[in-house]
């Protein structure tokens, strides 16, 4: 039987709130039947309004979730509550009900696995089919040529911001930069346009002059950086190709990207929204190697992102890594058994800053940067500004507009804390304490 999880790290699925309350509610006992496990899945069936009656079934390996309600969320609060019925321990060879024997699983959730299977192989096969077929060489470079073009024009639009002047920024419309991320999109070159489009959020906060001329440095650093590019060693060269907006196919990276081995702490998982798609980044920390890891997964409206990667367990797994001079971004290449709950082990604030200051040395253009702080306290200076100091007296600013659960987790002791590190301060994401387990801010 796999190992269970807590209900933190179900809960850590849940797509919002309203989603883990109605779990809640929905996790008892009584108002489900024919529920049972094995070491792959979890199912059974719930309950609803009236007469209907809902079957949800859980792939543990991944995860992923099915359910016959008509939910557009993923997991959905049935997927939910059946997780927190099965971590409770009230699924499975003592807790199963309706008859059946613990492990045979039902028709419909045995062949929903078995397509799920069957999937999964057919995209692996169409994956190496595609990576097989010859790129056309003209293809790459027509394209190079207008990505050339593109910064050629980007260049001396930063050039022409500088040299008005940044007073009338605060007062500059949208369509400012939007126009000039445009212009990339036409060139080809995404990444920048990014990049470009979110300089429109920087005028009219706190100290934003500075910020602004940091960033269109670092864009006109990563210009020149692509203009000689053949100059460049070969990790530098593909950094910049990827933050201008080149991608490496997942085959390739599968087949030919550096491969590390390790248990694989989760320690962090956060969603943003942009335009239409979604994006969750997952961070990792091996237990080895202490090396940080970045899984991503996109989603657009409809669709359920990955949730195979659960904050709070660790993983033996084989990773591969996107090519580049500060090697982050990974994807999982091969698991050895099932994920279990562990918790990461993580440096002093000032180690963190010198894993971060050797990272920038290789990328400058990183804009965060995972941190894992072992013994770490709350505390707030005189302006009411929140910090985490460890036990040294070394500190770092936090960004957390509701620090309530996190104090009441530490209660003023020591924990261990994992998030995102960005020039505008720590931003948290999951937090441990010997007493309480893993909690998910």
């Amino acid at each position: 039987m796999s190992e269970r999880w807590d209900r933190d790290q179900v809960l850590g699925l849940a797509p919002d709130a309203a989603s883990a309350k109605a779990a809640g509610g929905l996790a008892e006992p009584g108002r489900w039947a024919r529920t049972g496990c094995d070491d792959e899945a979890v199912w059974g069936e719930c309950q609803g309004s009236g007469k209907s009656v809902y079957r949800a079934c859980a792939d543990l390996t991944e995860p992923a979730f099915r359910c016959s309600c008509p939910s557009r969320k993923f997991p959905c609060k049935h997927a939910l509550a059946l997780l927190l019925l099965w971590a409770d321990g009230a699924v499975g060879a003592e807790g199963a009900t309706g008859g059946l024997e613990a492990g045979a699983r039902p028709g419909w959730a045995a062949e929903w696995i078995e397509e799920r299977r069957e999937r999964a192989g057919r995209a692996v096969r169409r994956r190496v089919s595609a990576g097989a077929k010859a790129r056309d060489p003209k293809t790459a470079e027509r394209r190079e040529r207008r990505v050339d073009d593109g910064l050629a024009e980007l260049d001396q639009w930063l050039r022409d911001q500088v040299a008005h002047g940044l007073a009338q920024a605060d007062k500059a419309p949208y369509r400012l930069w939007d126009d000039a991320a445009r212009r990339l999109v036409d060139a080809q070159a995404g990444g920048l346009a990014g990049q470009v489009r979110g300089l429109a959020a920087i005028p009219r906060t706190p100290g934003w002059p500075d910020r602004l001329l940091e960033e269109y440095a670092l864009l006109r650093l990563l210009v020149r950086a692509y203009g000689r590019r053949n100059e460049l060693p070969e990790g530098l060269r593909d950094t910049v190709r990827s933050r201008v907006g080149f991608t490496v196919p997942q085959d390739e990276v599968v087949a030919g990207g550096e491969r590390v081995r390790d248990h694989w702490c989760v320690t962090g998982s956060r969603d943003t929204a942009q335009d239409l798609l979604t994006t969750r980044r997952v961070w990792l920390r091996g237990r080895r190697t202490g090396r940080p890891a970045l899984v991503l997964s996109f989603a657009a409206p409809g669709t359920s992102l990955d949730a195979s990667l659960i904050v709070g367990t660790e993983v033996d797994a084989e990773l591969a890594f996107f090519p580049g001079s500060q090697p982050l971004r990974a994807l999982v290449a091969e698991r050895f058994g099932a994920a279990v709950p562990g918790a990461p082990a993580g440096t002093s604030v000032q180690g963190f800053l010198d894993e971060h200051a050797a990272a920038l040395a290789l990328d400058p253009w990183l804009d965060r940067w995972p941190a894992t702080l072992e013994n770490v306290r709350l505390a707030r200076d005189g302006g009411g500004d929140l910090y985490v100091v460890d036990a040294a007296g070394d500190a770092l600013p936090l960004r957390l507009a509701d620090p309530w659960r996190l104090l009441a987790l530490s209660g003023g002791g020591p924990v261990t804390m994992a998030g995102e590190w960005s020039p505008r301060g720590l931003y948290p994401l999951a937090a441990w304490h010997e007493d309480e387990g893993t909690v998910i801010l």
